[in-house]
């Protein structure tokens, strides 16, 4: 009975090792950091006609991203574009932000490979008489 509990946490922990990874991994690639006031969308008639959709547009920034307003395809489904704002890492809005990316990239790297090691943790549950767990949720608590 001990040893099923046992596997159902590590399980547990596991599967939550790896949503966390993913999750700061999608947070550091989005570019919803900031987002801008609503702008209107150009309700305004163009050639006698109305165009498009009413939905208003907010520009975003993120890390190293951005959602701007394609402006000559402005009554399209598709009226926004986003991407990478910096191609390289000087080119990132401050230095405040240059930290964060600095910092969450660590943070990122050290969360994956704890997911990577987490899965080896059903087979083996100690290395040279010290738990993989407390390594591990050490490693996590400083990531985090």
């Amino acid at each position: 009975m001990c040893h099923v509990i046992v596997t159902c946490r590590s399980m547990l922990w596991t599967l939550l090792s790896i949503v966390v990874a993913f999750a700061e991994l999608i947070a550091f690639m989005s570019a919803d950091w900031l987002i801008g006031k609503e702008k209107p969308s150009g309700s305004e008639e163009v050639g006698g006609r109305a165009g498009g959709s009413q939905e208003p547009y907010r520009p975003t920034l993120g890390i190293y991203g951005r959602c701007t307003r394609i402006s000559h395809m402005q009554f399209s489904r598709r009226d926004t574009l986003c991407g990478p704002y910096a191609e390289n890492f000087s080119e990132i809005a401050s230095g405040f932000w240059q930290a964060t990316a600095i910092f969450l990239a660590m943070g990122i790297m050290i969360l994956c490979t704890v997911a990577f090691v987490s899965v080896f943790t059903m087979c083996v549950q100690s290395i040279m008489k010290k738990s993989i767990f407390n390594v591990c949720g050490l490693l996590q608590g400083i990531a985090g």
